[in-house]
């Protein structure tokens, strides 16, 4: 996809960090937007930046909510008449806890937001994709989804979850010669607000401060390398020079990627 004019592009999550480097950079690339967030003045804020709510498709609601999210997708289609890209980048997170201190209530409010949503924003729109010559669903993992981090069970668990759902798809459509190029992609630390706005963070503000220190992407790079991969219609894309290492070093020695991440885990 070497153009993105006048494509219709849907971005979930847009009202913060990558979601919205990403609706402000597909509009300068002259992309017809439509953008989800479960927060509306952050939302409204991105339709500003990105062309003007009068230019802009927004919805505000919970990608866990499938009925919503279908609903989201006929009213796009019927909005534009089309759509060419998906990119399910709504995510949330919970802060430095043990796998088994966590309450079964946690892990089915993450489970609902980054997997299912993933997985209703992906199959509510590939029919409408599969009519394009050539379209993209575009899935954000992680660096959490290449190897297992202490004290992230569940967001590693639905990080995993969504590269093995999107990795299948990806084979499948290829396989079915749809024209959809289905990408997983994994960033590593993102100057983003993900880990002050995750369950509990109030409770480790020092932890925080030092994780954040790690975060040495801009969103906005993060956007330009995420679209570049699209155009290059990759199936797996890695955003940051510490993903691209954790994804090498774990295939090299899954080992010493355990030690290391065992070494810099914050509890």
């Amino acid at each position: 996809m070497k153009s993105f004019k006048d494509k219709v592009v849907v971005i979930t999550g847009a009202g913060s960090g990558i979601g919205r480097a990403l609706a402000i950079t597909f509009s300068k690339l002259g992309a017809k937007l439509a953008i989800n967030d479960f927060n509306e003045p952050t939302l409204l804020e991105t339709a500003d930046l990105a062309g003007g709510r009068e230019n802009v498709f927004y919805r505000v609601f919970d990608v866990a909510d499938k009925n919503s999210f279908y609903g989201f997708a006929e009213q796009v289609v019927a909005h534009y008449g089309r759509v060419d890209v998906v990119i399910n980048n709504a995510g949330v997170a919970i802060f430095s806890l043990g796998a088994a201190e966590i309450s079964i209530t946690d892990y089915e409010w993450i489970l609902g937001i980054n997997l299912w949503g993933m997985i209703y924003g992906s199959l509510a729109f590939l029919t409408h994709l599969r009519k394009q010559k050539e379209s993209a669903i575009v899935n954000l993992s992680s660096v959490f989804g290449i190897r297992g981090v202490p004290f992230q069970a569940p967001y590693c668990t639905t990080k995993f979850a969504i590269r093995g759902f999107t990795e299948s798809l990806a084979l499948e459509e290829e396989l079915n010669r749809t024209g959809v190029i289905v990408t997983s992609v994994h960033p590593g630390g993102i100057k983003t607000n993900i880990a002050r706005n995750s369950r509990y963070a109030e409770e480790y503000t020092g932890d925080i401060d030092e994780f954040e220190k790690n975060f040495r992407t801009s969103p906005e790079k993060a956007a330009r390398v995420i679209i570049n991969g699209i155009r290059r219609k990759k199936k797996r894309v890695l955003v940051g020079a510490d993903a691209k290492f954790i994804f090498f070093l774990s295939r090299l020695s899954p080992y010493l990627t355990a030690r290391l991440l065992m070494g810099t885990a914050k509890k």
